[in-house]
């Protein structure tokens, strides 16, 4: 019987899963076994899972104005293995946590302690924290006896610099954990521990990646460890995204405040959900729907989007002293060639030539062989990376 490790990301309203098995070597060591998800845990729920070659292996829709909630999708998900726990013994499970603040650095077994602590992190991600936190509740409830480990997206960036985590605010704001934070790192990781394979030279030295999705940030690599990121105190910060605002003049708040009568929620509302891609172009916050439309927002958006990306780039450049190579990532990353295209032509002073056909098919390289830095297309795996994490910390 083989051990499995099932790898858990909570959203608000999504849980998405996947379930890993161990004991091989190399390469091999976590091959996937299916994975899926519940959506519409509080509207209409929909349950799909699929097998490693994409092939649809259970499903449920449970109707509208169904609230199953995480409790309910945690339960139907447990039911569903039931039948593979006859090959497989599930031995732990792998949470994406959002935040683990200045004191988690690395993947941590949950314990009431660590649990508690995770929970002051709350305020620092109120719309992500405590959905991840749920799931490791309700874990807790139904199989107590599961070692389960939190896995967090801020733990990649907190080997950078002091200077790049802190704002310039009075001490006794940032003794608070008021500091640059930075996430997506666990898909950084991921590609930081992928890249040698593909460029030796640039995950030795000097690499800008680009995690490009619904949500969208761009960090910097120097020898394959975090310099700087585009997102700072919480996951609003940076580039433009589905539907979220991105880097944002703190006087705007203010204005928002005292000019529109705004209160905290509705601006929260309004720079979360409201902004972004979705908000600039009023079409949509789907990059493939910006594409496809001949709306003059739509392209608009779009182009708003690769320029501040390569914005972005110039700045993370400077802060790993020079640039070796691009990586772009994620949905929109490992998809969108126009995307990919505009945001180069925008680095084209830096040394970066597009190879129109390669980035036509999506590469991996799809800069020219005389390019003087390099760029590719490296899909992530940020479950892949839980997975990992999660068997070296519970055994």
């Amino acid at each position: 019987m083989a051990d499995v490790i099932l790898v858990l990301n909570a959203g608000s309203s999504s849980l998405k899963f996947s379930l890993f098995e161990t004991g091989g070597s190399g390469d091999a060591a976590l091959p996937l076994l299916v994975r899926g998800q519940v959506e519409g845990l509080y509207t209409s729920p929909r349950f799909v899972a699929k097998d490693a070659q994409g092939a649809e292996v259970g499903g449920k829709a449970w109707g509208d104005g169904t609230e199953l909630g995480h409790e309910g999708g945690i339960a139907h998900l447990i039911e569903f293995l039931q039948p593979q726990r006859s090959q497989h013994q599930l031995v732990a499970v792998g949470h994406r946590v959002v935040h683990g603040g200045v004191d988690f650095t690395e993947a941590t077994r949950v314990t009431p302690d660590v649990l508690a602590k995770l929970r002051e992190l709350n305020p620092l991600a109120p719309l992500h924290q405590p959905h991840n936190l749920k799931a490791i509740d309700v874990i807790a409830r139904r199989r107590p006896e599961l070692a389960q480990v939190a896995c967090f997206d801020t733990a990649f960036h907190r080997g950078q610099p002091e200077v790049a985590q802190a704002f310039a605010l009075p001490a006794s704001i940032t003794d608070r954990g008021v500091r640059r934070y930075g996430f997506h790192g666990l898909s950084y990781e991921y590609i930081a521990g992928v890249l040698p394979q593909f460029d030796a030279r640039a995950a030795a030295g000097r690499t800008v990646v680009a995690h490009l999705g619904n949500g969208s940030s761009m960090c910097a690599l120097v020898g394959g460890r975090s310099v700087a990121s585009t997102m700072g105190f919480t996951a609003l910060e940076g580039l433009p995204m589905g539907t979220r605002c991105g880097q944002l003049d703190p006087g705007v708040v203010l204005y928002l405040l005292d000019e529109l009568g705004l209160d905290a929620r509705a601006i929260e509302d309004l720079l979360y959900k409201q902004s972004g891609l979705l908000g600039v172009s009023g079409v949509s916050s789907d990059m493939r729907a910006l594409l496809a439309s001949d709306d003059p927002r739509a392209r608009f958006a779009v182009e708003l989007f690769a320029y501040r990306a390569g914005r972005e780039l110039g700045s993370l450049a400077a802060a790993a002293g020079g640039l070796d190579a691009l990586v772009f990532t994620a949905g929109i990353g490992e998809h969108a060639a126009p995307v990919r295209q505009a945001i180069v032509r925008h680095a084209a002073w830096l040394g970066v030539e597009l190879d129109l056909e390669a980035n036509r098919t999506g590469g991996p390289r799809i800069s020219t062989h005389g390019s003087r830095v390099s760029a590719w297309v490296i899909p992530t795996d940020e479950e892949l990376m839980i997975a990992r994490q999660t068997l070296r910390v519970a055994g």
